[in-house]
């Protein structure tokens, strides 16, 4: 009887359903997003006729006439200039980013030398993927490796040490000069941004008040009032012949700045913890400092992570204000090389920015594409 009973019973569950085929794939995201109500087909119709009127310019003047070899400025010119272009539209001049490339990665730095900055590079990459990957093992072991370890053989890999040619920091420019003040940005807004949020939330008067004044100073002048303010009042305050490095200097001023703003994205992230979080950890007897690492501020950093990677992303773009002080980031090395009089034609200018530009926009896309990426993998609140 039991035999007959438990032959009904099926030994295996059933797996889910495929999707209906209106509802996946390239058509439905068309169906969607395009041609959903008659206003997204009007505005698809006019978004289409606007790329077909304005896009084969484009792709005509960067890649088509472009030029892509070249020694000087004569290969960007015309005939009617005196180049060698001998009919035709000119196109970009890419001639002028070959020639640059080096410098605009690695500014003056000797070419000799190079290899450090590529095997510096080549570190923080091996170490960045596995940090940014939730699965990867031994994360603390990569943190402190990533944020301890590497600047300090970085350090003495770029200035000189271990036995290498010194090089000042004075030579140091482009891109590479970009990553260092935005990596080390980066890492100090984020940790200095938590205590100063936690300082302007704190029933401490002295401290509170401290942290309100830091917070609403900073961000009442602009970046470039801090950089001066880095470069210029911060060797005031040394003892006599004591001095800071000016990359030194602008890594202050930057990382001062990003603080303040990072401190207001986090306190916007406690604000919106329920008050019930905190008086749960307070009734298991959790310490402050228990409270705050385990539950509270897991919580926050994931409701902001938008504005933590928004921050960020500004504070990328913003290092090129470090020509101010007379140092060369990318987009500084890039106008400095538009006056070589070797490369003046009237195309040089705009493909130089525009080299500069796409590289901001793809570290910048980057930043927001693993944002995307972190928000939909922390996403728990509606999971079963």
């Amino acid at each position: 009887m039991a035999n007959q009973k438990t032959a009904f019973v099926s030994q295996q569950l059933i797996g889910p359903s495929p999707a209906p085929a209106g509802q996946v794939g390239a058509t439905a995201w068309i169906r969607k997003n395009l041609i959903a109500t008659p206003k997204d087909v009007l505005l698809t119709i006019i978004s289409l006729a606007a790329l077909a009127y304005v896009l084969p310019g484009i792709v005509q003047w960067l890649f088509i006439d472009a030029v892509w070899t070249g020694s000087d400025r004569t290969v960007c010119l015309s005939a009617a200039q005196g180049g060698a272009i001998a009919d035709g539209q000119v196109g970009a001049c890419w001639a002028f980013v070959g020639a640059k490339f080096q410098q605009f990665i690695f500014g003056r730095y000797p070419s000799a030398e190079q290899w450090r900055p590529m095997l510096v590079m080549i570190m923080f990459v091996l170490l960045l993927v596995p940090m940014l990957m939730p699965k990867a093992p031994f994360k603390g072991l990569n943190a402190l490796l990533l944020f301890v370890v590497l600047p300090v053989v970085a350090f003495f890999l770029l200035t000189g040490g271990f036995g290498l040619p010194h090089v000042e920091t004075s030579s140091w420019g482009g891109l590479m000069v970009t990553l260092i003040l935005s990596f080390f940005g980066i890492a100090v807004s984020l940790p200095v941004g938590i205590l100063l949020a936690l300082g302007r939330r704190s029933t401490m008067p002295v401290i509170k008040m401290l942290c309100v004044i830091f917070i609403e100073v900073i961000r009442g002048i602009p970046l470039i009032t801090v950089l001066f303010m880095a470069s210029v009042m911060l060797p005031l305050f040394l003892p006599d012949g004591w001095t800071f490095d000016k990359l030194l200097r602008a890594l202050v001023g930057v990382s001062i700045f990003s603080s303040a703003y990072m401190a207001e994205v986090i306190r916007g992230g406690l604000q919106s913890i329920p008050k019930g979080q905190f008086e749960g950890a307070d009734s298991l007897g959790l310490s402050y400092v228990q409270k705050m690492r385990l539950i509270i501020l897991p919580q926050t950093i994931k409701l902001v992570i938008p504005g933590i990677v928004n921050t960020f992303i500004g504070l990328f773009k913003d290092t090129s204000l470090v020509s101010i002080i007379g140092m060369f980031d990318l987009l500084g090395i890039v106008t400095l090389n538009l006056s070589d009089s070797n490369w003046a034609t009237p195309v040089t200018a705009v493909t130089g920015l525009i080299f500069a530009g796409f590289v901001y926009w793809i570290f910048c896309f980057g930043m927001s594409r693993y944002s995307h990426f972190m928000e939909k993998h922390l996403d728990t609140g509606h999971k079963h």
